[in-house]
């Protein structure tokens, strides 16, 4: 039975509560505040859910992972890495990558990423919870992602490519940062085929909040703070 969410934003079942179909559906209703979504973000629990649809609230078993500090990319994306004709920034224009994940194509012809989600996200931006890197081929944006930093864990929301080879790029580019900066955990949250391409793993739920608790204690400096 789906738990029907408060106005109390740090009040959420537990994860294990989740239905298995559909998959990790928690709750449901509530707001997108940055208070709760932090709040659920530190469970484990993130939001999903259509234009006209209520709020859903998601913990997906297994979760989809990739463990920064071990994480090693196969031949092909280490050749792109070496070899890639972009620019990389950070934090330069999240607005501009939050809405370019949002836009439709002809792959993904619908979006989650409503303007009740883009706003509650750009609010998270401006209180550095937030971050984007930006691909850019010459003076035009041809990819990025964005997510939030929870400690030292990542939770990435979206990424977009409007060139052969950038939101690889974005990837590999937010690892190399998670490494630098010593953040042991890239939340992918649902797996799907690009993500398992770029090297991305599978972990059982139980075993990622075990491990998310102890990641997203750990105090960190915003990933892409100036040094």
């Amino acid at each position: 039975m789906l738990t029907l969410l408060s106005d109390d934003v740090s009040q959420f079942p537990p994860v294990g509560k989740a239905l298995a179909e559909p998959n990790g559906l928690l709750a449901v209703g509530g707001d997108l505040q940055p208070e709760r979504l932090l709040h659920a973000y530190r469970q484990g629990i993130f939001p999903w859910y259509g234009e006209g649809e209520p709020i859903m609230w998601w913990s997906p078993e297994p979760r989809c992972v990739v463990p920064a500090a071990t994480y090693a990319p196969n031949r092909t994306l280490r050749k792109l890495w070496r070899n890639h004709p972009f620019t990389i920034t950070y934090n330069q224009c999240f607005n501009r990558v939050i809405e370019m994940c949002a836009e439709e194509t002809a792959t993904r012809p619908e979006t989650w990423i409503i303007d009740d989600m883009i706003d509650a996200y750009k609010t998270l931006h401006r209180m550095n919870h937030a971050h984007s890197i930006e691909i850019w081929l010459g003076n035009k944006l041809v990819g990025g992602l964005y997510g939030l930093q929870i400690g030292g864990v990542f939770c990435g929301e979206s990424m977009f490519s409007r060139h052969t080879g950038a939101s690889k790029v974005a990837f590999l580019a937010l690892v190399e940062q998670m490494k630098h900066k010593q953040l042991p955990l890239l939340d992918c949250q649902l797996e799907n085929d690009h993500l398992m391409n770029l090297g991305a793993s599978l972990m059982h739920r139980a075993d990622f909040i075990t491990s998310l608790s102890t990641c997203a204690a750990l105090s960190r400096e915003a990933i892409f703070n100036d040094e």
